[in-house]
């Protein structure tokens, strides 16, 4: 019942005013002056028990310190809160509850010790525990509720300490299969530099020797063949360049995943694909363009091997909702009269229409890959033959094994 909560004495204090009550009906019946006494000093002491409580000024606060700072979903996260307290009066033994959103998951209880009278100083509690990250968002941890008992042990108090702090949880950028069984056309800079450390030096471009040439740069193969210093010709290449799509529309998941991050699973997948997806193709050397399905970038374009990009994205995409209503004709519009490197787009469901659309998306692109969370396997199939490295996904199934299965290009169910 709610009025036990509010209720302010402990069974101690209510057994004593409850005594002393009977003390006072029994002093007047049997003209007992003791018992009078008794009463009235049972009451005093509850009465004083609830003032050092309620009454007495006292000055609280509270720091909390993540570990780490942003988690991501599926990560454990510890959890330190630094309390002061200023008190005039010593505090015994209570207990402390940290509230935590729904979004975590933990055990975020404990004892407060007993603490001293402040005498004009703070007295400093830190308290410890352990969460988990369970969904994606901006998740608030707080605030503080203690429960502490005058040195009588008649009276309580529940009570909150500070505000409540935000966490960022971020989708899990989970670890995809290499490129590097795919055709040349496709590869990023790092297979270019690993293709080429075999090749030797009779594959680089000489030229004549030039006065301020270093001449740890002389090709001496090629100086003896035409008889006069050359050296090798270093040509800048540009960094290739990938897509990543994330068609987040609104038809393509459930309505929830519009209005709060981390609540419709397979929302959720779309998410971790997508971020997964540019992680992938940054580690293989392309520089990574980020755009929604309307043709809006999600971020600056992405550098080859660019890591603190990457997890700046994840941490932006931790509040990303679905939006708009874009059409697959859309899409296609966008990549109209131009030819791509690596294209991969990150979908949901798929209806009839879509599924007779997008294969023409798919020859603007030397590497198309789609990923469709939820999409049916006849639709799957169809993009197969249309020329997508595409694979289903179910919602919260294993990302790597759907990335594995579209570029097998073997048309499968993941599960």
């Amino acid at each position: 019942m709610r009025w036990l909560k509010s209720w302010p004495l402990t069974l101690r204090g209510t057994g004593a005013v409850a005594l002393a009550v009977t003390a006072f009906v029994l002093a007047h019946e049997f003209n007992v002056t003791e018992l009078l006494y008794v009463a009235v000093l049972l009451l005093a002491v509850t009465a004083a028990s609830v003032a050092t409580l309620y009454l007495i000024r006292r000055t609280e606060k509270i720091i909390r310190a993540f570990h780490p700072d942003v988690a991501t979903t599926g990560e454990d996260v510890d959890v330190r809160a630094r309390v002061e307290i200023r008190s005039a009066l010593p505090m015994t033994q209570g207990l402390w509850e940290d509230r935590i959103d729904a979004g975590l998951s933990g055990d975020a209880t404990g004892v407060l010790p007993a603490i001293g009278s402040g005498m004009g100083s703070d007295r400093v509690v830190e308290l410890r525990y352990r969460m988990r990250a369970v969904r994606r968002g901006v998740r608030m941890v707080g605030p503080l509720s203690v429960s502490a008992t005058d040195p009588f042990g008649f009276a309580r108090r529940r009570h909150t300490i500070g505000e409540p702090t935000p966490l960022t949880v971020a989708p899990a950028i989970v670890d995809l299969g290499p490129l590097t069984e795919l055709p040349g056309e496709a590869g990023g800079s790092l297979h270019s530099e690993t293709n080429e450390l075999g090749q030797g030096s009779d594959n680089l471009i000489p030229r004549a020797y030039m006065s301020g040439d270093s001449m740890r740069r002389i090709h001496w193969r090629a100086s003896a063949h035409r008889d006069e210093l050359m050296v090798r010709q270093e040509e800048q290449e540009s960094t290739p360049e990938a897509i990543v799509v994330f068609d987040r529309s609104r038809r393509r998941f459930a309505p929830v995943a519009a209005q709060t991050p981390g609540e419709d699973p397979a929302f959720e997948t779309a998410v971790s694909a997508f971020v997964s997806a540019v992680s992938r193709l940054v580690h293989e050397g392309y520089l990574v363009t980020v755009i929604d399905a309307d043709g809006t970038e999600f971020a600056p374009a992405i550098d080859s091997g660019d890591t603190i990009e990457v997890e700046g994205l994840a941490v932006a995409a931790a509040t990303i909702v679905s939006r708009g209503d874009t059409a697959a004709e859309d899409l296609l519009r966008l990549f109209a009269g131009t030819i791509t490197g690596p294209l991969v787009l990150v979908t949901g469901s798929l209806d009839d229409r879509d599924a007779a659309v997008l294969p023409a998306l798919a020859h603007h692109s030397t590497l198309p890959i789609m990923l469709a969370v939820g999409a049916a396997d006849a639709q799957i199939a169809r993009q197969h033959e249309g020329g997508w490295h595409a694979a289903s996904v179910p919602a919260g199934a294993d990302l790597a094994a759907a990335w594995d299965a579209a570029l097998d290009r073997r048309f499968s169910r993941v599960r």
